[in-house]
């Protein structure tokens, strides 16, 4: 029982200078400790229907992604986007994502593959695997031995065609065509079509008909043939490349028959093309209008159109331009676009940024594996990541990448099979394992102690608020 001289002094205390509470001391304690006080949490995920990927670093709940599933309210673009530098596990997730979409029966896949080594592409051992023979581009290979693309195959629309000489032409130009130049592509292309009727028309046709235009064209729109002929010569000439110069053999006659649009993995191996010379951004677009035309049909299948060393699409205004109208086109056709880059400095930096900006807002999934802090940061700031993940992409190990789905943000473990994993790693691609297994478990428990105390610190900030 208390004191009543206490009770009355405290009484008399609380009427003359008010209410006073008692103030509890601080206590002192370790994380370690306080984390039974704070209960760890995780963000949801993104449902259990799809491919499996790997497992969260912080939850350790499995990951499982699959454009098709989520489309709709979860996600308003199936295309996708995957962003790292070398070494750090793109190669072996695209590989994988593939050989497990694949398992499904309404699913195909387009490859562009422009690495490689030992003279084969980087996707030669899973073609095999599959029974697949890739379609290898080769402006090496002699004229009787190479396969190749017909940009005038009947598969494609006589507007397609066009199309697609007009690309081809401004990609090399690196400038549009002007009035008089379309016009005498234009002209060249009608006759042609017109006339060669007993076979596939090709490209010698058009250089020939460029050179030497029919009176008729002339005389349609009141001009002398001789402007008609020097209106079309830049064009001949850069058509010319493709006919008798150094990319010959690829797309110069009729498409090479046996190539099989229906196989469940199509590869398209550019191994052999220079990366950096023109060729590479002409090709693409060949490719790309070709599938358009021949490859995407409304057969309720879901398809995947995967691009390395996707800069070569994305940097040039027409090719980008060209795709970005097919992934367009693709959405109701169940197509989902996936571009593998380095850096993303190297796409919306580029000539380019326009319509680079266009394709990355199309695209509603990023990859981020492993950058540098001032690469990391500019992607952050690019793609609106968090900065909480901005902050750990340059600690990020091989195999771990964060990923954000439309706004759900995850770092994601990577999970290879053993079945997979010689398909998977290559000579290359050994570069790009996911590592020793005991630097990625000491970066996943460094990673959860940081998440701790973040929340620690955010509840503790949270509470003196």
């Amino acid at each position: 029982m208390r004191d009543p001289l206490s009770v009355l002094t405290e009484a008399f205390t609380s009427f003359v200078l008010g209410k006073v509470e008692t103030t509890r001391l601080p206590v002192r304690t370790s994380t370690g400790q306080a984390q039974a006080v704070y209960l760890p949490t995780a963000a949801p995920g993104l449902g259990d229907s799809g491919v499996i990927i790997g497992r969260e670093v912080y939850s350790g709940k499995g990951y499982v992604y699959d454009p098709f599933q989520l489309y709709g309210q979860q996600l308003p673009a199936p295309h996708w986007l995957v962003l790292g530098e070398s070494g750090n596990g793109k190669s072996a997730l695209e590989k994988t994502y593939v050989l497990r979409q694949l398992r499904f029966r309404d699913r195909q896949v387009v490859v562009l593959d422009a690495q490689g080594e030992d003279g084969v592409g980087e996707w030669n051992l899973i073609a095999q695997e599959l029974g697949i023979t890739p379609i290898r581009l080769d402006p090496m290979v002699a004229n009787d031995a190479g396969i190749r693309l017909n940009p005038l195959d009947p598969a494609i629309t006589t507007t397609g065609q066009l199309a697609l000489l007009r690309t081809i032409i401004e990609v090399a130009m690196g400038h549009g065509l002007d009035e008089r130049s379309g016009f005498a592509l234009k002209v060249a292309h009608a006759h042609v079509n017109e006339h060669i009727t007993e076979r596939q028309p090709i490209l010698t046709d058009i250089v020939e008909r460029l050179r030497h235009p029919e009176a008729e064209s002339a005389e349609a729109m009141n001009v002398d043939i001789d402007d008609v002929r020097a209106w079309g010569l830049d064009v001949a000439l850069v058509l010319d490349r493709l006919v008798d110069g150094d990319l010959r053999g690829m797309f110069d006659g009729p498409t090479t028959v046996g190539i099989d649009l229906d196989a469940p993995l199509i590869v398209f191996d550019l191994s052999h093309i220079d990366r950096n010379s023109i060729a590479m951004p002409i090709l693409m677009a060949i490719v790309g209008v070709w599938l358009e035309h021949t490859w995407i049909r409304p057969d309720r299948k879901k398809r995947i159109f995967l691009v390395e060393e996707a800069w070569h699409i994305i940097n040039s205004p027409f090719v980008a331009q060209l795709f970005q109208r097919l992934l367009k086109f693709g959405r109701r056709l169940g197509l989902s676009f996936v571009a593998v880059v380095h850096h993303l400095s190297d796409v919306v930096d580029g000539a380019a940024a326009k319509e680079a900006a266009a394709i990355l807002k199309m695209a509603s999934t990023r990859t981020v594996y492993a950058q540098k802090a001032d690469e990391a940061r500019h992607t952050g700031g690019v793609l609106g990541l968090p900065r909480w993940a901005v902050e750990i992409i340059p600690t990020l190990t091989p195999g771990i990448a964060v990923w954000d789905v439309n706004g759900n943000v995850q770092v994601v473990k990577h999970l290879i099979t053993e079945r997979e994993r010689p398909l998977v790693y290559t000579d290359r691609a050994m570069t790009e394992s996911s590592g020793p297994a005991d630097p990625e478990l000491e970066w996943e428990t460094e990673q959860r102690a940081l998440l701790r105390e973040r929340q620690l610190d955010d509840s503790a900030q949270s509470t003196v608020a």
